[in-house]
């Protein structure tokens, strides 16, 4: 199996090194195509108005001056001799659950493998809710290999990708592993701090308050509450179907 490794958080990152061991647990078919430099929050971005810079780091290791969609297509369309045949994004510093997932630039490049027919997965470590003093990425190490192993050869259909999440616990802590839907965040809790560098001049941090919710059972959110490592399917049709009707009846009136 021929595996292509991307992430947002930068070529460099910790959490890519974790996701080369985990794949290599799968196949020794690795190739790395990551940005030079962190494209958190970057979504499903193209690069469309600067041109892409390829460079070539290490063997079967490469760097795209670019978003995590451009890796995506630059690997499958001109850095790897054949088209892969899984993309795996991450593991990226941080959970990707409820509303993350919309500005996720690690599930953006699970969706644009999707969108060119590859199964895509992308993975992240939760951090934040149980363990507030450090990083680490022990869960996703010990436990990714055994749940990627369950669902490579899953048929998904088409235009669907899994977004996995790990807790933020001790790897024997862990609960088991839980199929979840999207939650919702609270946007209450994402908040505008306002600061002022040294000439007086306002700037400002996008960020989110850390305090812990009630989300619903069978949630991605309930899930990292609970010690899970969560499983959830999404869809690259954004269409809402129980919309139909209303909206048909409304323009009937035309």
């Amino acid at each position: 199996m021929r595996i292509l490794l991307t992430n947002d958080d930068g070529i460099h990152a910790e959490g890519l090194e974790s996701l080369e061991r985990i794949a290599r647990a799968i196949s020794d078919d690795i190739w790395i195509v990551a940005p030079e430099s962190e494209q958190s929050g970057a979504s499903h971005s193209l690069s469309l108005s600067d041109p892409l810079r390829l460079r070539k780091i290490g063997e079967r290791r490469f760097a795209v001056l670019g978003t995590p969609t451009d890796c995506v297509l630059m690997a499958a369309r001109k850095v790897m001799p054949v088209v892969p045949d899984l993309v795996l994004s991450g593991v990226n510093r941080g959970q990707n659950i409820a509303d993350d997932v919309t500005y996720s630039g690690t599930i953006a490049a699970a969706m644009e493998g999707t969108t060119l027919g590859i199964k895509s997965f992308a993975l992240s470590q939760v951090i934040g809710i149980h363990n507030r003093d450090a990083l680490t990425y022990d869960v996703a190490e010990k436990h990714g290999a055994a749940v990627l192993k369950q669902l490579v050869d899953l048929p998904l259909g088409p235009g669907v990708l899994l977004n996995i999440n790990f807790p933020d616990c001790r790897p024997d802590e862990v609960v088991g592993v839980e199929v979840t839907r999207q939650g919702k965040r609270d946007q209450n809790l994402l908040h505008i701090d306002e600061r002022k560098d040294t000439r007086g001049r306002p700037y400002y941090w996008l960020g989110f308050q850390r305090e812990r919710g009630n989300p619903p059972v069978g949630t991605d959110l309930r899930a990292a509450f609970e010690k899970r490592i969560s499983v959830t399917p999404l869809h690259m049709n954004l269409t809402q179907l129980d919309a139909f009707e209303p909206l048909r009846k409304a323009l009937e009136k035309m």
